[in-house]
């Protein structure tokens, strides 16, 4: 969506601020900080926009906070969706996956950021109804996402025709949410792609080697 271009910028600054540019420093501090504890002045500081420009532009911490949420959800969902869409075997698309979110978990600068929704947006569900809306809307896109990607599975024969992709997808994306959990926790990052490995083991039906090799003869 178009947005206008703030018009009160700083002595210095061009008269029209990039508003894309701002937005993503904003998602950048309230990653950081969380949104409780961050407030407009540190987002002002961060986008270098006096807090009257953040307000014309995006309206008040809360409003920018909402924008910034949406944006994360855009670009995760995308990064899972272009996993998933391709011509790859489905415990190959499920990597992918996961790869890909572990690339969003760990590009900080010399940080495990985790997940922006996990590690923002999940402690201020309780008490405020439009984070929750957006969370609850996210989480149902990341099933729907796995599902369609296990249905087609499915119909060509990479699942049996009696699996439940509902209850796949489920896991699925539970598995995503764990390692999001984890990378916020300081995990790291190969033992977290272990994690999703053994998971798609099982999600697949397929029985881990290293327990394949345990087992007696």
């Amino acid at each position: 969506m178009a947005r206008k271009k703030t018009g009160t910028a700083r002595r210095g600054r061009p008269p029209a601020y990039d508003a894309e540019t701002a937005l993503k420093r904003a998602l950048e501090t309230f990653w950081r900080t969380g949104y409780s504890g961050t407030s407009l002045d540190k987002v002002a500081a961060a986008t270098g926009m006096s807090p009257p420009s953040l307000y014309a532009v995006f309206g008040n911490k809360h409003a920018l906070y909402l924008e910034a949420l949406a944006r994360y959800w855009e670009t995760s969902l995308a990064a899972t969706r272009e996993a998933l869409a391709g011509d790859h075997p489905l415990d190959e698309a499920l990597m992918l996956a996961y790869e890909a979110a572990l690339s969003i978990y760990f590009s900080g600068k010399g940080t495990t950021r985790g997940c922006f929704v996990v590690g923002t947006a999940v402690t201020e569900t309780a008490e405020d109804a439009e984070i929750r809306s957006s969370v609850a809307a996210g989480l149902r896109a990341i099933d729907a996402d796995f599902e369609a990607r296990f249905r087609r599975a499915q119909i060509e024969g990479e699942l049996k025709p009696d699996a439940d992709p509902v209850a796949l997808a489920i896991l699925a994306a539970a598995t995503m949410q764990t390692i999001a959990i984890r990378a916020r926790a300081g995990g790291r990052r190969n033992e977290l792609r272990e994690l999703a490995r053994k998971a798609v083991d099982v999600i697949c039906g397929c029985r881990p080697k290293a327990r394949e090799s345990a087992m007696p003869a």
